[in-house]
């Protein structure tokens, strides 16, 4: 019986035409007048609700484990691409497509390695002398340790050092001892978790959880009274930020960037500390592609360690410092199957596998894919522990380091740490502890133009050479560790030391 002038047949299916219709309209005129402020407060509105979900569901588990399980898996798809596509990865390409785009490198300058050296010594040479400044004790002690550092005794080599992969070897372990002895580091307490004060400890962008975790847990370095603080360390996670508070296929990190801004001045506004040196005592750690737009303005004072060392984005070299990008398997076993096979037992030449992500890549596969010397994929059969990927990483002489959407690559530290020579592929990318490590003695910088030159570059390289660098990487990636409880030497006093170097050397 009709109760209308209109009759339905199909209740349900008519019912689902309105509602996509309905949010086939609202997204056309999202997209058409997305200026509106109307629709600014439905992305804002947005914004808040997904904070609110992701905060509940993180607080649900006490472990922290089970509500980045399916984030966490991007890190396997970082790398070698051998896994399924996930949330985090299509919203980083997703923006990639939008309003994120990257301009092609060959618009852009390209610094070379040798000029990146010319650049550091510029930057020590340029900075002046805050002598006729000095307030305080910190400031004295801090212009003492410099003229120590700076006029160190000179070291030809030390007991768990080897001087070649050193750029000064003297400074560093001289700066090295200062810091131990000396460096006091106030952490703010401000900021709720899960982007303040929590972490992430798997996956390509753990280096900023294991610091930060190591960081909050230190006894030595960290002191509760801010007067003696040499260092101020603003605690959040890149990478819980952007699990946080990005709206998927939004296009738009401007609400990231905002909430660094407004918290930056909430601690500017609230405490004296910033003021005395502009923020030039005060750093951060951030391994996410995305940190270097999210530290932006007055957080540009900042010693910004970051894994996106990307010059063209900002990245000053002698100030900022490269955080290592550091692919974690296991946060219980961090240290797990490492080592690699010894020269006489490495037939591959080059090896490369991974997503076609960015430009360089395919290029890369396009000239070398075929080649029999080299072992170029651009995804590897997916096996239990990622066996075949690391078995090929054991087996090559040179293990290629080609940036994706951004400079960094958990390949580099790999590399190092199966004992293979690094080949890096990334224009205008710093690579890690720039300022104390003599990259180019146990690595090899390939500009992205010079790709086709590629097999050409590394046959040059003689046998002699080649067993020179490969003991030199055995024996700088005892740095490239992450430890339950830090050691010497290790990654966590390797970063510390670098922001501390920075420091210093900037009075």
């Amino acid at each position: 019986m009709d109760h209308g002038f209109l009759h339905y047949p199909c209740p349900k299916q008519t019912t689902r035409l309105i509602w996509v219709f309905g949010i086939s309209l609202v997204v056309v005129l999202t997209l058409q007048y997305s200026e509106l402020p109307i629709f600014n407060s439905i992305s804002l509105l947005l914004s808040s609700a997904k904070a609110s979900f992701v905060r509940e569901s993180y607080f649900s588990n006490a472990n922290n484990t089970s509500f980045m399980q399916q984030d966490l898996k991007d890190s396997y798809s970082g790398v070698n691409g051998s896994s399924p596509k996930n949330s985090t990865e299509e919203r980083e390409k997703t923006a990639q497509n939008g309003d994120l785009k990257k301009p092609k490198m060959e618009t852009l300058p390209v610094m070379s390695i040798s000029q990146m050296n010319e650049e550091l010594k510029k930057s020590r040479s340029s900075l002046y002398s805050v002598t006729s400044q000095v307030s305080s004790l910190v400031d004295q002690q801090l212009l003492e340790a410099k003229s120590q550092i700076e006029n160190a005794a000179f070291t030809s080599n030390d007991s768990g050092l080897y001087a070649p992969i050193y750029r000064n070897i003297s400074m560093f372990k001289r700066s090295y001892e200062i810091m131990n002895r000396m460096l006091k580091v106030y952490i703010y307490k401000d900021g709720e978790k899960p982007i303040f004060h929590d972490w992430i400890l798997e996956g390509i962008y753990s280096s900023e959880g294991w610091f930060l975790k190591l960081m909050e847990e230190n006894k030595q370095f960290v002191t509760e009274d801010p007067n003696e603080a040499h260092l101020f360390y603003i605690p959040f996670s890149s990478r819980l930020l952007e699990l946080t508070l990005y709206v998927p296929h939004s296009h738009s990190r401007e609400n990231l960037i905002q909430f660094m801004k407004n918290h930056t001045e909430m601690l500017i506004s609230k405490y004296p500390f910033w003021n005395r040196r502009n923020g030039s005592d005060h750093f951060l750690t951030g391994c996410h592609d995305w940190a270097p737009a999210e530290t932006r303005g007055r957080l540009l004072n900042t010693i910004r360690a970051l894994c996106n060392a990307d010059i063209r984005t900002g990245f000053k070299i002698g100030k900022d410092v490269s955080l290592p990008t550091t692919y974690v398997r296991s946060s219980k076993n961090p240290l797990k199957d490492i080592g690699g096979n010894p020269p006489t037992q490495r037939p591959i030449l080059a090896f490369f596998a991974g997503h076609m992500h960015g430009y360089v890549r395919p290029v890369l596969l396009n000239h070398w894919g075929n080649d029999t010397d080299m072992r170029i994929f651009a995804r590897m059969p997916h096996v239990k522990g990622n066996k075949n990927y690391i078995d090929h990483m054991k087996s090559s002489k040179y293990c290629i380091c080609a940036r994706g959407f951004a400079v960094h690559s958990p390949r580099v530290v790999e590399s190092l740490i199966y004992d293979c020579v690094p080949v890096i592929i990334s224009d205008n990318y710093v690579p890690p502890f720039f300022e104390v490590l003599n990259w180019e003695s146990f690595a090899v910088f390939v500009l992205e133009k010079d790709i086709v030159n590629l097999k050409k570059v590394l046959l040059s390289i003689s046998e002699e050479k080649y067993v020179e660098m490969y003991e030199r990487v055995k024996k700088v990636k005892e740095q490239f560790f992450w430890h339950s409880e830090p050691v010497k030497y290790d990654l966590f006093h390797m970063i510390l030391h670098s922001v501390w170097y920075n420091r210093v050397l900037r009075m």
